[in-house]
């Protein structure tokens, strides 16, 4: 899968998570027609948000999301967004199957999971930012620093005290 950076005025982003929801009191709900729906009516919402939909499928009484998100949109938010346009949109159907498995204005369970995906594992990532700041780093720009004092432009050796705004250093 090509990666596809989102550039904004101040910086750069490459967000994806992996969501899952349950229907209301896990019922096999999710055929392949209601599922075609779903699909339609999420497409449209995320496109409205400015979301893309990865990936989407359904085994029964759960569905599979995963999507490339702006980080100026909450998780939380997302799935609000696209759960209630594709249960109303499903409702609005009124398919046998939905109607007779789950009654009053509810589609899914009130409660979602969600993991970040992509990018390197997370050990990669940990050993990553712990060699940023390791002694031996620090230590080694600290050896150029003093070279760099120690000579100036001209090769002439520089004092380094130096004087910054009538502070002695």
């Amino acid at each position: 899968m090509k990666k596809h950076y989102r550039r904004h005025s101040h910086g750069v982003s490459l967000l994806h998570a992996h969501i899952v929801t349950c229907t209301k009191y896990r019922r096999r709900v999710l055929t392949a027609r209601v599922l075609i729906h779903l699909r339609a009516s999420m497409r449209r919402t995320a496109r409205a948000l400015g979301v893309n939909l990865v990936a989407l499928e359904a085994e029964g009484d759960h569905l599979h999301l995963m999507i490339e998100y702006p980080p100026s949109l909450s998780l939380g938010e997302i799935v609000r967004r696209l759960k209630g346009a594709a249960a109303r949109a499903v409702r609005a159907a009124r398919f046998p199957e939905v109607l007779k498995r789950l009654w009053g204005a509810h589609f899914w369970s009130p409660s979602y999971f969600v993991v970040s995906c992509g990018g390197a594992p997370l050990e990669a990532v940990k050993a990553y930012v712990d060699n940023q700041t390791s002694t031996a780093h620090i230590a080694r720009r600290a050896g150029k620093d003093q070279t760099r004092l120690a000579k100036g432009k001209s090769g002439r050796t520089l004092d380094p005290r130096t004087e910054v705004r009538g502070l002695r250093l």
